[in-house]
């Protein structure tokens, strides 16, 4: 259980040098995040750590290495689009395994007793091992878990993915591993096009999969019974080591690139009800990591909310 009286922050201005100009994923999105949480006292409230980048080889735990050398090429080359969605611009295979390495930094952090919370872009949860896409050249999340595991022998971790858009890159890596629980509550049908109720994993990872599609137009009422009667036991059950959230929140009602109806309010709720989960199943241990969130005010706000909840779960004085 975390001793200390503070969270920790991974944090770097450099995450707003993947440059997409007018995209929805843009640079904006993580100067807008650093505003929120500095007027709400985050940074002066809780320990500020600058990511190192994750090495090739912990990116090829998870991906090919022509994919690796398509976003490095891609970058070096001056920029270009890996797909309608995708970009890729001069600094952006750095920023990449920048991202990678501060999950691992959080994840790295919650395994030694503070809940941690890496604000990285851009995002990774639907980058495939060998396909970049939706945004994402590099799955953060993904390569942390298999950092951490082979850093330090943890054998079980649960991600809960609340994006919006169902985490078909993370849900690809752990298909077949019993060890890695995946949970998914995501709009659907909707963009990347996976996450139906019957895709559960296979092989010896069957079972380990668990989507919880959500039609459009969900509130915070839905998420919550959803949490409470699927997502929240089935990682109990699972008893995990490490409990690591993709967190995304643009199934907020005012995001523009979804149809759901979470407030910030309904964000604070998942973030507490997670919270208490670590808490009573695996000694606090607790990281996140920002995947989408495309309205500024609402990204801000909803960051905010779920650090402030998370704090007065562990025990931790008010910031500001």
């Amino acid at each position: 259980m975390n001793t200390n009286d503070v969270m920790t922050i991974i944090w770097s201005d450099r995450f707003a040098d993947h440059a997409t100009g007018s995209h929805p994923e843009r640079p904006e999105r993580i100067q807008a995040l650093k505003a929120a949480l500095d007027a709400a006292g985050v940074f002066a409230a809780n320990q500020t750590h600058d990511p190192t980048p994750a090495s090739v080889e912990a990116i090829e735990r998870i991906h090919a290495p022509q994919l690796i050398e398509l976003v490095l090429q891609t970058a070096g080359s001056g920029g270009g689009w890996l797909d309608p969605d995708t970009y890729v611009s001069p600094a952006s295979y750095e920023v990449a395994l920048l991202a990678a390495g501060a999950v691992t930094q959080a994840l790295e952090a919650a395994l030694a007793g503070a809940p941690a919370f890496a604000f990285v872009r851009p995002p990774g949860h639907h980058a495939e091992p060998r396909r970049a896409m939706g945004f994402c050249l590099f799955n953060s999340v993904a390569v942390a878990v298999e950092e951490i595991r082979a850093r330090h022998g943890v054998e079980r971790v649960a991600i809960l993915d609340w994006d919006v858009h169902h985490g078909n890159g993370t849900q690809a890596a752990f298909w077949t591993d019993p060890d890695v629980l995946f949970v998914s509550l995501h709009q659907y049908p909707f963009y990347p096009g996976t996450g139906a109720a019957a895709e559960t994993g296979a092989g010896a990872g069957e079972g380990a999969t668990l989507n919880i599609p959500l039609a459009a137009g969900c509130d915070d009422a839905v998420y919550q019974r959803c949490m409470e009667e699927q997502a929240l036991p089935a990682i109990a059950d699972f008893a995990p080591e490490l409990v690591v959230v993709s967190a995304g929140f643009d199934a907020h009602r005012d995001d523009p690139l979804a149809n759901m109806q979470v407030s910030t309010e309904g964000f604070r709720w998942m973030a507490g009800a997670v919270a208490e989960l670590a808490l009573e199943h695996c000694d606090g241990r607790l990281a996140l990591a920002l995947e989408g969130g495309y309205n500024l005010q609402s990204l801000g706000a909803s960051a905010v909310a779920t650090i402030e909840e998370i704090r007065a779960r562990y025990g931790m004085g008010e910031q500001g």
